[in-house]
């Protein structure tokens, strides 16, 4: 089957793709609360007396509101004992307030004040006076500094990614209905993309229809990211500074994925416009192999870095590598996926958790033939009891790389 010959359907195709997003629900009030609760339990055991959480994507799950981090401060503690309580410039409180989703007190500090010092008032009031403090690992490092000055001894302050990883790693049910309904979406998407391809058409045009698709299907502000590539340029993993137009003959790889209600979607597929050579057929068939090899691999209680040694010995038997040199694969196995694009644990050697129900990962183990092109192949799971389930199926084959494979 020859993918996208033809004049431009992009008007067709986005007729025929409607909302799909009828009957989803958001992340509830009580699943926050239970977000709070198992970090509690896990700063118990870390020996946290309370963690900051900095805006952004750990503020957005433990707390539902959704807040750009800046150089100014707001976020919020949460102690071990249960106590919740927000700190914000005084001048967004209204904006603030109309996120919560969780009621807690507000303590405001003015652009004349450091907020910093407000942190350390209010785990005093909480009673908080020595003991350690973890600190949102993803806090600004300036921030991050001034934070630590201002929680002096005797209070310690050690990264909160124990606490905010432990709970973050290992999703809910509504979180993967979540992402299982967002990746429907980008895969509808991914087709209808294969569908409008014709020679001479630029990487910018398809980036611009498929956020055009993305909104039609539901996720409102469109795309999250796109990756268009073709030819030669599909070796270089995330892209280059000036894409070439399609040619006949050229490998595809398409990345992209958006976000529904917080949650992401990202899928990836490369297919040839036009018949495939023999190498990109062979080097297609040994990323496919390589994907499914990492989905077997991925058993409940093994190390995450065993898949991508699972995937790696496979790739250098078959003459790629060894380890991360090209031609072969020059990045992780797969990463994780949740609130945001990449998130912890990842497929990759050194690292040791073990996997666990409930979390989520890419399987793309990309292959990279520098001056020729690459092959990537990215779907998601999530590990269920006993072992782990698709999010969308891996490609069939070259020529039919939106067809579910025989299993």
């Amino acid at each position: 089957m020859s993918i996208g010959i033809g004049g431009s359907m992009a008007e067709v195709e986005l007729a025929s793709i409607g909302d799909m997003t009828a009957g989803v629900e958001p992340i509830g009030e009580a699943d926050y609360r239970s977000r709070l609760t198992q970090a509690q339990h896990l700063m118990r055991q870390q020996g946290l007396a309370a963690v900051y959480l900095d805006a952004g994507s750990n503020l957005l799950y433990f707390t539902g509101i959704d807040w750009h981090p800046s150089e100014r401060l707001a976020g919020a503690v949460l102690t071990a004992s249960g106590h919740l309580a927000y700190l914000l410039p005084v001048f967004e409180t209204g904006t603030f307030a109309e996120q919560m989703r969780i009621e807690a007190p507000f303590h405001g500090w003015h652009e004349n004040q450091d907020p910093c010092a407000l942190l350390a008032s209010v785990l005093a009031d909480l009673g908080i006076a020595s003991g350690t403090i973890g600190l949102d690992e993803t806090t600004e490092f300036g921030l991050a500094e001034r934070l630590r000055a201002a929680l002096a001894p005797p209070l310690s302050v050690v990264s909160a990614g124990p606490v905010t990883g432990g709970c973050r790693a290992r999703k809910s049910a509504a979180e993967i209905a979540l992402m299982q309904r967002a990746h429907a979406m980008t895969l509808v998407v991914q087709r209808a993309a294969a569908r409008i391809l014709r020679v001479g058409i630029t990487a910018r045009e398809v980036e611009t229809f498929i956020d055009t698709a993305h909104r039609a299907a539901g996720a409102p502000d469109g795309s999250f990211f796109c990756i268009v590539l073709f030819g030669a340029d599909t070796a270089f993993p995330h892209g280059v500074k000036h894409p070439k137009a399609l040619e006949e003959g050229d490998m595809v790889l398409i990345d992209t994925g958006c976000k529904l209600l917080g949650y992401q979607s990202d899928i990836t597929r490369s297919y040839v416009f036009g018949e495939a050579s023999d190498q990109q057929r062979r080097v297609w068939e040994h990323e496919r192999a390589a994907q499914i090899i990492a989905f077997e691999a991925a058993r409940i209680g093994q190390p995450c870095g065993a898949v991508d040694d699972a995937v790696r010995g496979d790739l250098e038997r078959n003459g790629y590598g060894p380890g991360y040199a090209l031609p072969g694969l020059p990045h992780r196995t797969g990463h994780g996926i949740g609130i945001d694009i990449h998130e912890a644990p990842n497929f990759v050697s050194t690292d040791r958790t073990p996997l666990a129900e409930g979390m989520c990962f890419s399987i793309e183990p990309m292959l990279c033939i520098p001056g020729a092109f690459g092959v990537r192949l990215e779907d998601h799971i999530y590990m269920a009891a006993d072992g782990p389930r698709w999010f969308t199926q891996p490609a069939k084959s070259c020529d039919d790389p939106f067809g579910a494979i025989d299993r």
